[in-house]
């Protein structure tokens, strides 16, 4: 089993309503296990585009699906929860789940790069992932 670190973020809607239903799902998934979760923050979004605050926080999950696999998963939790992609970068989204940590593994493969690279810029992610012990 590989232990995870993944940011879970939503500014559209219910926005706790859309965290609550995707640790849900997390729960439910038979290829993982949800460990446990980090405070839940408010945060301003990171983009010129107008748009309402974030909840962000970080989860800590291991699973026994390799990182492609597991990004499969988390894009279907997406999905399910009415997440439209679009080709506009940081639009608004009812939820995001971005791999943050697999293990060790760093990853660099078209479309999955691990550890994510934008971790060192996100304040909300560094305060999870230190609310949690992993940095």
């Amino acid at each position: 089993m590989a232990t995870c670190y993944i940011g879970i973020g939503s500014n559209l809607g219910d926005r706790r309503s859309y965290i609550d239903r995707a640790i849900e799902e997390l729960k439910n998934s038979k290829y993982l296990e949800f460990k446990r979760s980090s405070s839940i923050y408010e945060t301003d979004p990171v983009s010129d585009m107008p748009q309402g605050k974030f909840l962000n926080g970080v989860l800590e999950i291991e699973t026994t699906l390799d990182a492609r696999a597991l990004l499969k998963e988390l894009n279907g939790i997406e999905a399910r929860l009415g997440r439209k992609r679009t080709a506009v970068k940081n639009a608004p989204r009812e939820i995001d789940l971005d791999i943050l940590y697999y293990g060790r593994e760093e990853i660099r493969e078209e479309g999955l790069v691990v550890p994510h690279p934008k971790i060192s810029e996100r304040e909300f992610v560094l305060k999870g992932l230190r609310e949690l012990g992993k940095v």
